[in-house]
């Protein structure tokens, strides 16, 4: 049956019903999914959970460099660059279910499939929109408004309309990888926006839109010259 304009693309149900080289399993919070220096030869995508990308360097300091989500995909430069190891390390935050798609597989998929290949696209461009906003987060705020950014970005603030999220524990030390900073400075700010009735602890971390408003509320200025 063909589509309507009105019908949706369900990248699970395409997932389920593809033909080869495709598995969904389950990670257990803090199981690996795959490790820095691991074979490139899959891509995966994330329906349930949340899951931790993060680097060692060779001075064995980690830096998280992103928390993903369900709907996204991860591990997905082995369909784009001639990389033969993994450069990061992905860990599931929490209790998820992954689909794992061989490297052929994804490939073909991409060549074949307009729409699962419309979906791919987009994942990547938001990925690297992300990336540049994070790179400025880094240069020009301070500690203390790149803690409330990476907050309201766990809590997916901005999508789906929604207000106010309760999200799953992270350790202070892992905000702190995250933004650059001390353990204490996390803690610092932590308390402060709980005072200030930003966010709150109740089993899990529930934020605020007003954190979003009183914290965030001015941008960083960059200066051209003409």
């Amino acid at each position: 049956m063909a589509k309507t304009s009105k019908s949706k693309f369900d990248p699970e149900a395409f997932l389920a019903k593809a033909e080869g080289g495709v598995t969904i399993s389950k990670y257990d919070k803090g199981q690996v999914v795959f490790a820095q220096g691991d074979a490139v030869d899959s891509v995966f995508y994330i329906r349930e959970g949340r899951v931790k990308i993060s680097v060692v360097s060779a001075q064995g300091k980690e830096a998280v460099v992103a928390f993903l989500k369900a709907g996204d995909f991860l591990g997905e430069g082995c369909c784009l660059t001639g990389r033969a190891r993994r450069v990061a390390t992905a860990r599931a935050l929490e209790d998820s279910v992954i689909t794992r798609m061989d490297k052929s597989t994804m490939v073909r998929m991409l060549r074949d499939e307009a729409d699962f290949s419309e979906l791919f696209t987009a994942h990547l461009l938001a990925r690297t929109i992300r990336v540049e906003e994070d790179l400025v987060d880094q240069l020009f705020n301070s500690s203390e408004k790149r803690l409330a950014r990476a907050l309201l970005l766990l809590a997916n603030f901005g999508k789906e309309g929604k207000q106010e999220t309760v999200i799953a524990k992270v350790s202070q030390e892992t905000l702190a990888d995250m933004i650059g900073t001390t353990r204490s400075r996390v803690s610092h700010f932590m308390n402060k926006f709980r005072q200030l009735g930003y966010i709150n602890y109740n089993g899990g971390l529930e934020v605020h839109t007003s954190l979003l408003d009183a914290v965030l509320h001015e941008k960083p200025q960059i200066k051209t010259t003409e």
